[in-house]
C-alpha cells in the first residue's frame, strides 16, 4: 500500500540474488495484469456478466489493473535500485496513486462480501436491495474515502511527523510517513473494520450453505451434500484465507510504524509484507472471477469458442469463395451450350409437371429467388417479342390456342433465353 522508503539488505548482496528478486517481482506483476484484463474482456464481451453483482467484480479488476501499470513497476525499480529518482513532486503522485488504489481494492473486497450476504440471506429482497442508484452511490463511497485518505491526506501532511522531515531533504527516497492518528484511523478504515464485518457476513454464508446442504442430504444423496459442502467451505476458507495472509502482516506493521515511527520496522520485512499485500491483486481475478461459475463460462468463450468460431467462419468463407469461383467458370459454357428454343406442352403434360412438383421437397431460398427471376427475364422477353415482331410469329402463338377450342384442351407455351434457367 505504501512505499518502502529505507535501503533494504538486500540491495547490498550479490547481483544474482537482485536478479531473482526482479524476476520474481516481473512475474508477480504480469500476472496481475494479465488477470484483471481477462476479467475486463470476459465483461465486455459477455452480456450475461453485466449484472449489479458484476459491478463490483469489474471495479475491483479496473482498481487492481491500474494498480499494476501506475504503482507496481515504479516499486519493482524503486526496490531494486535502493533509491528514487523521479524526484518529489512524483514521489507524492506515486505514494497517493498507491494508498488510493490499494485502499479501493479492499473496500471493493468488503463490499462484494456484503452483495453475496444480501444475496444468500435475503434473495427475495435482493432486487430490492441491491438497485443501481445504491451501486453507484456504493462505488462513489469507496472512490471518495480512498481519495481521502491518499491525495488529500498526503498533500495536506495529514500523516507526516515533523522528527523526520529533515531527513527526507538529505535522502532520495520516497516513502509514506505514518504518524499515530493517520496509522490508526487509516488501518481501521482500511482494513480491520473491513476484516470483522467480512469475517461475520462470510461465516454467515458459509452457515446458510451448511444448512442447505442438510437440507438436500434428506431428499438426495449423500455424496452430492458432501460436494456441495466442501466446494462452499474451499471457497470462502480461499477468499478469507488470501485477504487476511495477504493484508494483515502489512497493515499491523502500518499501525506499527504509526505508533513507534518510520525506522521502528526491519527494512527487509518492511518489503516483504509490502509486496505480499500487492500479491493480493494477483489473486483476486482467480478469487473473485475464476471461482465463479459465469466467468469461467465466459473465459471458455472467450478463448476457446471464439477462436474456433473465427477458424470456422474463416474456413466457410473459403469454401463458399472456391465454390462461387467454380460456378463462375462453369456459367459460360453451360450459357453457350443453352439453344433458343421454343417448347410447346400439352395439357396432361402440364398437369403431369404440377403432379411431379407438388410431390417435390421445397426448393432452397436461393433456388427460388433465381427462378422467379429468371420466369420474370422470361415472359418479360416473350411478350417483348410479341409486341414488335407480330407477324408469323404473332400468328403462331395464336394458332394453339384457337385450333379446337372444345375437343382440345389449352396449350402453354414456355421460351427460354440464352442466358436464363428456369
Amino acid at each position: 500500500m505504501a512505499p518502502n522508503g529505507t535501503t533494504p539488505s538486500f540491495c547490498l548482496d550479490s547481483p544474482a540474488f537482485r536478479v531473482t528478486i526482479g524476476v520474481v517481482l516481473t512475474v508477480l506483476i504480469l500476472i496481475t495484469i494479465a488477470g484483471n484484463v481477462v476479467v475486463c474482456l470476459a465483461v465486455g464481451f459477455n452480456h450475461q456478466l453485466r449484472s449489479l453483482t458484476n459491478c463490483f467484480i469489474m471495479s475491483l479488476a479496473v482498481t487492481d489493473l491500474l494498480l499494476g501499470l501506475l504503482v507496481l513497476p515504479f516499486s519493482a525499480i524503486y526496490q531494486l535500485s535502493c533509491k528514487w529518482d523521479f524526484g518529489k513532486v512524483l514521489c507524492n503522485i506515486y505514494t497517493s496513486m498507491d494508498v488510493m488504489l490499494s485502499t479501493a481494492s479492499i473496500l471493493n473486497l468488503f463490499t462484494i462480501s456484503l452483495v453475496r450476504y444480501c444475496a444468500v440471506t435475503d434473495p427475495l429482497r435482493y432486487p430490492v436491495l441491491v438497485t443501481p442508484v445504491r451501486v453507484a452511490i456504493c462505488l462513489v463511497f469507496i472512490w471518495a474515502i480512498s481519495i481521502t485518505l491518499s491525495f488529500l491526506s498526503i498533500h495536506l501532511g495529514w500523516n507526516s511527523r515533523n522528527e523526520t522531515s529533515k531527513d527526507n531533504h538529505n535522502t532520495p527516497k520516497c516513502k509514506v510517513q505514518v504518524n499515530e492518528v493517520y496509522g490508526l484511523v487509516d488501518g481501521l478504515v482500511t482494513f480491520y473494520l473491513p476484516l470483522l464485518i467480512m469475517c461475520i457476513t462470510y461465516y454467515r454464508i458459509f452457515k446458510i450453505a451448511r444448512d442447505q446442504a442438510k437440507r438436500i442430504n434428506h431428499m438426495g444423496s449423500w455424496h452430492a451434500t458432501t460436494i456441495r459442502d466442501h466446494k462452499a467451505t474451499v471457497t470462502l476458507a480461499a477468499v478469507m484465507g488470501a485477504f487476511i495472509i495477504c493484508w494483515f502482516p502489512y497493515f499491523t506493521t502500518f499501525v506499527y510504524r504509526g505508533l513507534k515511527g518510520d525506522d521502528a520496522v526491519n527494512e527487509v520485512f518492511e518489503a516483504i509484507v509490502l509486496w505480499l499485500g500487492y500479491a493480493n491483486s494477483a489473486l483476486n481475478p482467480i478469487l473473485y472471477a475464476a471461482l465463479n461459475r459465469d466467468f469461467r463460462t465466459a473465459y471458455q468463450q472467450l478463448f476457446c469458442c471464439r477462436l474456433a468460431s473465427y477458424n470456422s467462419h474463416k474456413s466457410s468463407l473459403r469454401n463458399n469463395s472456391s465454390q462461387l469461383s467454380r460456378s463462375q467458370r462453369q456459367e459460360p459454357s453451360q450459357q453457350e451450350e443453352k439453344p433458343l428454343k421454343l417448347q410447346v406442352w400439352s395439357e396432361t403434360e402440364v398437369m403431369a409437371q404440377q403432379g411431379a412438383t407438388d410431390r417435390k421437397p421445397a426448393l432452397s431460398c436461393t433456388m427460388c429467388s433465381s427462378n422467379l427471376l429468371s420466369c420474370c427475364k422470361s415472359l418479360w422477353g416473350l411478350r417483348f417479342l410479341q409486341r414488335h415482331m407480330g407477324g408469323p410469329l404473332k400468328k403462331q402463338l395464336e394458332e394453339p390456342l384457337s385450333e379446337e377450342p372444345l375437343r382440345t384442351p389449352p396449350q402453354e407455351v414456355v421460351r427460354t433465353l440464352p442466358s436464363e434457367t428456369v
